[in-house]
């Protein structure tokens, strides 16, 4: 993808909410993190399957411990299963914990135009109309957080007019599906980056698209920039918004900064741990560290997508 691809262990929301501004935007829902015990951590993660698959492995330990312990978001595609019933087994396996799931929505028509790595989404708007709908109805009135596509505002740039046009209608539609049929959610819009599309003119794809209507948007995901700098960025977009938004920021690769570079970069590092609080809503590893961008960069026989023991440690180390 164009800048992306496909708590701490204790997370104590009564304590963090009240880092949290809670005052609710137009169309937000109820707060998910309230009478949970925190984020939930998905045991059939990328990074946990393969250290299951190789205990002997001497990487397996470091891997267990730094990321497939946390809580990372699981993304969802149209893998030909039926994604309402997908996303609610996974949100209730969270909810029988007392946890809140992080999951991302990414089955877009002509997704990752721009970048290409990570290509395909629903065949149609219809399709798509009935995937999203489908999804937000999964998760129902039990509590979760979701990323609502990645890249598909910042991508305008390759799109044609009338292209654009329907895809705003279609995110348009799943702010709507999310604000009528899954209560405790709060969903947040993509917003890509800070060195990515000008505030003011995000701020406006934001309000086409419907950020009104969920309790706001999401920047950085599966890319490198500072929480500082992302944070001030969002900011920047929020002002354009009149202020009446909220935002999260990917923290899963962002330690050392950005050097520009987005596919595989070298010299990346995990960042904070998924927490609440502070300028943003959440922080949150979106991005699942040791997830390949594509075949580029410092893994370059990877393909998006897929898990690679190196990258995961070389995030470790920050090297």
């Amino acid at each position: 993808m164009r800048g992306k691809a496909l708590l701490s262990n204790t997370l104590l929301s009564t304590a963090l909410a009240a880092a949290i501004c809670l005052c609710a935007a137009p169309g937000a829902s109820a707060d998910p993190l309230s009478g949970t015990s925190g984020f939930y951590v998905n045991p059939g993660s990328a990074p946990a399957a393969w250290v299951a698959a190789h205990p002997s492995d001497p990487r397996a330990a470091g891997i267990q411990s730094a990321i497939a312990s946390r809580p990372i978001a699981r993304w969802f595609g149209d893998d030909g299963g039926d994604i309402g019933s997908e996303v609610s087994s996974y949100v209730g396996a969270a909810n029988s914990h007392g946890k809140v799931p992080v999951l991302v929505a990414y089955d877009i028509p002509d997704r990752d135009v721009c970048g290409g790595y990570s290509g395909g989404g629903a065949s149609s708007v219809g399709a798509y109309e009935s995937w999203i709908s489908s999804f937000a109805a999964g998760i129902g009135s039990r509590p979760a957080v979701v990323v609502i596509e990645p890249d598909a505002l910042s991508d305008y740039s390759c799109l044609t007019a009338a292209q654009q046009s329907s895809r705003t209608a279609m995110l348009l539609f799943a702010t709507q599906m999310f604000q009528k049929k899954a209560s405790d959610t709060w969903a947040y819009l993509d917003a890509g980056h800070t060195n990515w599309v000008a505030p003011a003119t995000m701020a406006g794809e934001l309000k086409a698209a419907g950020v009104a209507n969920v309790r706001g948007f999401a920047v950085n995901v599966s890319n490198f920039y500072t929480t500082g700098s992302s944070e001030t960025y969002a900011g920047s977009v929020n002002a354009s918004l009149g202020g009446t938004s909220h935002f999260v920021v990917d923290t899963s690769r962002n330690g050392n900064g950005s050097d520009g570079e987005w596919c595989n970069p070298s010299g990346a590092k995990l960042g904070t741990a998924p927490q609440a609080g502070g300028g943003a809503d959440l922080l949150l590893w979106v991005k699942t560290p040791g997830v390949s961008d594509g075949q580029c960069g410092t893994a370059p026989g990877t393909p998006a997508g897929t898990f690679d023991p190196a990258l995961a440690v070389a995030l470790i180390n920050g090297s």
